[in-house]
């Protein structure tokens, strides 16, 4: 079996810009190419998991997300860097458009984009990885059997702790993810 890290996208691996679907506007956080590398390096697979409600609330097609993986990969690939594959979830209860008004097992705080690419991809969660900037995507690590980490960037403004919401380690960027993961394993 493989191991992975699963990446939140906005606030995580890129700059945070709510509801953002425009290329022009994506811009990798500092470090994201060193930390990525490192981590294929040592055989992981590199994971982006990312809820996508915009899509719901009808600002931009579902298909624009195509446009923005296009673009995180070419930001990357300047870095020498790459990502593996790209889940996300479309869906929002209180959407605007009624096909993706739903509730899913696919939205973080749930694990379902997690279970999904360890079925499709082989991948062993117990020695597996999800870095996130809020509690939803510890919950969605958690909840899938990762180890968690936070990153403690000022994007989570709620701190609704819980079951299953305590991160297993708590950094500020995503080099120091990356130093803990590949000291720790």
């Amino acid at each position: 079996m493989k191991r992975a890290v699963f990446l939140d996208k906005d606030g995580t691996l890129i700059k945070n810009v709510p509801y953002n679907a425009d290329p022009a506007k994506i811009r990798l956080v500092p470090g994201a190419g060193t930390a990525l590398q490192q981590l294929e390096k040592e055989g992981y697979l590199l994971i982006v998991i990312s809820n996508q409600s915009g899509v719901a609330l009808g600002y931009f097609p579902e298909s624009a997300l195509q446009d923005v993986r296009r673009k995180i990969e070419l930001l990357l690939l300047e870095q020498h860097a790459r990502i593996h594959d790209f889940y996300y979830c479309p869906h929002l209860p209180e959407g605007k458009l009624a096909a993706y008004r739903q509730t899913c097992t696919c939205r973080k705080p749930a694990p379902g984009l997690l279970l999904r690419a360890a079925h499709e991809y082989d991948i062993d969660l117990k020695t597996s990885w999800m870095i996130g900037d809020i509690l939803d995507d510890v919950e969605a690590g958690n909840r899938a059997g990762c180890t968690t980490i936070l990153l403690n960037n000022g994007n989570e403004t709620s701190w609704q702790r819980g079951a299953g919401r305590t991160p297993h380690f708590i950094v500020n960027n995503l080099n120091e993810a990356a130093g803990i993961i590949l000291t720790t394993t």
